[in-house]
């Protein structure tokens, strides 16, 4: 087989960087990673309401479990629980208050909305989303 002309070949295929879904770039913030630089914006902001006092015990990619893990009968390993990854928990007038930073597009995708309806459903816990 011949190559044709103005092809080039390589041994081994080029490393690519891998690209967000969403093309959002990735920032760093007081050793932290966000998934976009609105996130980490809203970071900030969450930071100084915290330092004023008016909000308290900020957290992270705070993690809560919508279903528990379970085996099927026809299946050798167990499925792992289902999971929700919350941006950011904080305690604002002695109420928890769960905080998700989404684009119009993520809002509307149906992973995320099912497990926004599970999270009312399961934990009666309302997603901020901002």
């Amino acid at each position: 087989m011949q190559i044709p002309k103005g092809w080039q070949t390589q041994s081994k295929p080029v490393a690519r960087s891998r690209q967000s879904k969403y093309k959002n770039k990735t920032i760093e913030c007081d050793g932290l990673k966000f998934d976009s630089v609105k996130e980490a914006r809203r970071y900030r902001e969450l930071k100084i309401l915290e330092r004023a006092g008016e909000i308290r015990e900020l957290q992270t990619q705070y993690v809560f479990v919508l279903a528990e893990s379970v085996r099927f009968s026809n299946e050798p390993r167990k499925k792992p629980a289902l999971r929700y990854v919350a941006d950011f928990v904080y305690i604002k007038n002695g109420c928890q208050v769960v905080e998700d930073v989404k684009s119009k597009i993520s809002r509307s995708l149906a992973e995320y909305r099912i497990k926004k309806h599970l999270m009312m459903s399961v934990h009666g816990i309302e997603i901020l989303e901002v």
